[in-house]
Formats: structure tokens, C-alpha cells, sequence
């Protein structure tokens, strides 16, 4: 049995040409130059055997990188005929930052916008429909990027969206209001005292030990600025369910504790979107991607293509 915490790939040993080739999808990494400077780390995965039906445009949640398990599903959804492309946000995987550092989303709002911008300008792309996905963060992050630019994707898939931390995970008080006092003068200290996302996340000891291999995943404790951000903008966020018009689909487990599925409801229930769909999973924790049995991952990935089947002409 191979060493899985010496493995290169989440996938194992075989190269990583090899491995796309052998799952009959191309894939590419490049850097992208943000409008604020920032070196961005990209990736795409390309389906090969027809042209794509559908662009997708991915977000990875906080602490995680599209180079492990998080393009797994990207290379499902390659398989199935969708063009898929995804950043690194600042400070986490191979972009420029100071490691889960993230003191201003509205920045990397605009940082993401401005890559899957220059995506959808590609010729070959032209007139096909083009939708955001999100996990965790991730999904939060897709919600402003729809806010940013109303009318500029036709959809969004939201895994497990961070609309609020759960109560479950934040710090009691009093040291939120200690922490607040600090982070005005020590923003990139990483001392907030929390539970092992990992654990509160994945089922299985064997997924566990994969995803806590990964070289490239931010194991400190979070740093106050960042948890200051993410508080400002779920807070924000869940005053604003009311104003998200685009189709959605909105996919939660009920046992997560690290995002809130009754916020999910939430959404579905007051978003003003004339397309929405909301999938809750009874017994799924956060990670329904790949922390969970693989049948269970077949479940969700299941319900994810068929709203984007729902959504995209087939193409011949």
C-alpha cells in the first residue's frame, strides 16, 4: 500500500499528464496578473472528445486549493462535457499572499471576476452558457461575484455555502471581543482558537488522511483578520438572501457544523431567483464533495449535473 502522506497527487503516484489522460480530459495551470497586481495560480480541466456544452467557474473555501480534492469535481464535470476553471484566491494554494491571509473579499471578488472575465472571452467559449461554483467560502464568494456582475453568469451551483459560520465552530465569549481588540493591531496573527476543520468535515479516516496530505492546505489556526473578514461578510450576505436573482442550486448536508443548512434554506426560501433548488442531505457533513462515502459523493455530483443538463443544449 503506498505511504498517503508521501503521496504527489490526491489521486496517488501517476502523473499528473498521465492521469487527466487516463480520465479522458485535458487539463492546464497558468498564472493570472489580478488588476491589483496579484500572481493568481489557474487551472482548467477541458473535456477532449467534444466541444464543451457549458463553462464553469470554480471557488475553493477557505484553508483548501484547486490543486488536491477540490478538482476532482472539476474533473467529473470535464468527463461530462463542461469546460471548468478555477483560481487559488490570495494566500491560499500557489498564489501570492501571506498563507490564509484574506483581509479584504471584496478584493478577491474582484480579483476572480476579473480571471473568469478573460475566460469567457475565449472565442471558443462564444454563446455558451457559463456558470459559478462554489464550496464553503467559496459559494459566499460566488454570491458577491453575482452581486458584482448581475447579469454576467446564467447560474450558480453553491456547495455548502458560507451565508454564516455555524455557531458551532466560533469561538464563545468573550474572546470574539478580545480577538477584534487584537486584529486591529496584529491582523495576520493566527491564533484563533478553533476545531480541526478536517474532522468536522470529512467521514472516513482514509479521506481524512488524504486531505490532511495535502502539501498545499493551511493547517495553522486562522488568522483574526481573516475570521474578522468572513464574519463581515456572511454578516452581510444574510442580510442580502432577499436580493439573489440568479438560477441556483443550493446543496447542504444536515449534519454540517462548519456552515449552516438552516442559512441554505434560508436563501432558497427568500432569494427573489425564479430558478432555485435546494438539495439537503440528511446526515451529510460539509465536505459532500469528497469527505463523505463515495455513494454519497455520487448522490450529490448526481444532482449537480442534472441541473446543469437542465440548463445546457446537449451539443453534438
Amino acid at each position: 500500500m503506498e505511504d498517503l502522506q508521501a503521496l504527489p497527487h490526491y489521486w496517488g503516484s501517476t502523473p499528473e499528464d498521465e492521469y487527466y489522460h487516463q480520465q479522458g480530459i485535458k487539463s492546464t495551470s497558468s498564472y493570472f496578473t489580478s488588476p491589483r497586481g496579484l500572481l493568481l495560480f489557474t487551472r482548467s480541466w477541458l473535456p477532449i472528445n467534444a466541444p464543451p456544452r457549458g463553462i464553469l467557474c470554480m471557488v475553493h473555501g477557505y484553508g483548501n486549493d484547486i490543486s488536491w480534492t477540490f478538482q476532482a469535481t472539476a474533473i467529473f464535470l470535464a468527463q461530462k462535457g463542461f469546460a471548468c476553471f478555477a483560481l487559488d484566491i490570495e494566500g491560499h494554494g500557489r498564489s501570492q499572499g501571506i498563507r490564509a491571509y484574506v483581509p479584504n473579499v471584496d478584493l478577491v471578488v474582484q480579483d476572480a471576476l476579473s480571471f473568469f472575465n478573460s475566460v469567457k472571452k475565449n472565442p471558443s467559449f462564444n454563446g455558451l452558457p457559463c456558470f459559478l461554483y462554489g464550496e464553503s467560502m467559496g459559494g459566499a464568494i460566488c454570491l458577491l461575484i453575482h452581486f458584482a456582475d448581475p447579469k454576467g453568469f446564467d447560474g450558480a451551483i453553491l456547495v455548502a455555502p458560507m451565508c454564516k459560520i455555524s455557531d458551532k465552530v466560533k469561538p464563545r465569549w468573550p474572546i470574539p471581543q478580545v480577538l477584534t481588540f487584537l486584529a486591529k493591531f496584529l491582523p495576520t496573527l493566527a491564533i484563533v482558537p478553533t476545531q480541526d476543520l478536517v474532522d468536522k468535515s470529512v467521514k472516513g479516516e482514509k479521506k481524512k488522511v488524504i486531505a490532511n496530505s495535502n502539501p498545499l492546505r493551511y493547517k495553522g489556526k486562522p488568522r483574526l483578520g481573516t475570521v474578522l473578514e468572513l464574519l463581515r461578510v456572511t454578516d452581510y450576505l444574510s442580510g442580502r438572501l432577499c436580493d439573489v436573482s440568479t438560477p441556483f442550486i443550493v446543496l447542504h448536508g444536515s449534519a454540517d457544523v462548519v456552515t449552516d443548512p438552516s442559512v441554505s434554506r434560508a436563501l432558497y426560501e427568500e432569494a427573489k431567483s425564479e430558478d432555485k433548488t435546494i438539495k439537503i442531505y440528511d446526515g451529510m457533513m460539509h465536505s459532500l464533495l469528497f469527505g463523505e462515502p463515495d455513494e454519497n459523493v455520487e448522490i450529490v455530483r448526481s444532482d449537480i449535473l442534472a441541473w446543469l443538463n437542465g440548463r445546457c443544449k446537449q451539443r453534438a
